[in-house]
């Protein structure tokens, strides 16, 4: 589905519009591109931050966590 939409662009959008275009995509492919990878950078922080929260919360791997590091430090001292 396609459908026209009309935008107010300040300043710094119109430069990064601008830079965009500049790699060759028209205005419309420029716009549509932004939008949908703006969308999945956001979509990827949101799994990421999910990810992180379970981590937070698995005793077992932060038992690991910590292993893992005071056997670093160890190594770090003995060397």
């Amino acid at each position: 589905m396609v459908q026209a939409i009309s935008v107010r662009l300040d300043d710094e959008a119109l430069h990064a519009l601008g830079q965009l275009e500049a790699t060759g995509l028209t205005r419309s492919e420029a716009i549509r591109t932004a939008l949908v990878e703006s969308a999945s950078r956001r979509q990827d922080k949101q799994a990421l931050a999910a990810e992180v929260a379970a981590l937070e919360t698995d005793e077992d791997d932060r038992a690991e966590m910590l292993a893992v590091a005071d056997f670093m430090e160890r190594l770090r001292a003995a060397g």
